[in-house]
C-alpha cells in the first residue's frame, strides 16, 4: 500500500477506524502486512515460532480476506 494510503488510514478518527468499512480495509491491510512479513523471517526465527518454510510460505498466500475469525469480533 503506498505511503498515500497509510497516511489516509492513519487519518481516520478512532471511531471510523473501529467501526465499519474502515475497520475491515484496517484488518486487511494488518493481516496482508503481517503475512507478508512471514515470508521475510528466517529459518531460525520461523522454528522459533513453531511454522516451517512451506507452512509460511502457504500462509503468506492466502488471500486478505481469508482471515482468522477473531479478527472481527
Amino acid at each position: 500500500m503506498s505511503d498515500l494510503n497509510l497516511a489516509f488510514l492513519s487519518r481516520l478518527s478512532r471511531k471510523n477506524a473501529r467501526s465499519g468499512i474502515w475497520r475491515r480495509i484496517a484488518l486487511a491491510y494488518a493481516l496482508r502486512r503481517h503475512r507478508r512479513q512471514l515470508t521475510r523471517l528466517d529459518g531460525r526465527l520461523l522454528r522459533d515460532i513453531g511454522l516451517s518454510r512451506r507452512e509460511a510460505e502457504a500462509e503468506a498466500a492466502r488471500p486478505f480476506w481469508d482471515a482468522p475469525g477473531h479478527w472481527y469480533r
